[in-house]
């Protein structure tokens, strides 16, 4: 990182920060070129490990990418604002970058799980799964983050 004084290392703070941004955007290999989609994500730090789910239709491009290619990197962001300095203009924002695989769980509880949290970020908590009619027609994504860096430009 060429700005050294921005950078974020504390495992929590990045934490902090990426519980904060309302989209994650996932990269991936893509066939000719790479692909990028913003999705909507539950993230759950438990034993050392990283995880942040998401949901989609169980078919697609995004779905096609990813099971051909699992290795993602993924980045959120939160913009805070722009500021005018003495030599110019800058942006205040804190942002997550990081790199790690997707797969597809197929255990029920952890998908459920998955479902719940998603849920829970978005406003949810006591919303019951069993009222969603097209259940069986989602699918959960998992990433578990091998590598996460942070970085913010604050005041």
């Amino acid at each position: 990182m060429r700005r050294k004084e921005r950078e974020v290392t504390d495992r929590s703070e990045i934490l902090a920060i990426l519980s904060r941004c309302d989209t994650l955007r996932i990269g991936m290999q893509g066939d000719r070129f790479p692909y990028v989609v913003p999705v909507s994500f539950a993230l759950e730090a438990a034993e050392g490990q990283i995880a942040v789910y998401f949901h989609c239709a169980r078919e697609g491009r995004k779905v096609e990418l990813l099971r051909a290619h699992p290795e993602v990197c993924v980045e959120g962001d939160i913009f805070h604002r722009t500021e005018e300095m003495a030599h110019g203009i800058t942006a205040r924002y804190e942002s997550v970058i990081g790199f790690g695989r997707c797969a597809f769980p197929e255990d029920e509880d952890e998908v459920r799980r998955a479902l719940r949290l998603l849920n829970e970020r978005y406003g949810y908590p006591d919303f019951p799964l069993d009222r969603c009619r097209n259940l069986s027609r989602v699918l959960v994504g998992k990433i578990t983050l091998e590598e996460i860096t942070g970085k913010r430009n604050l005041p």
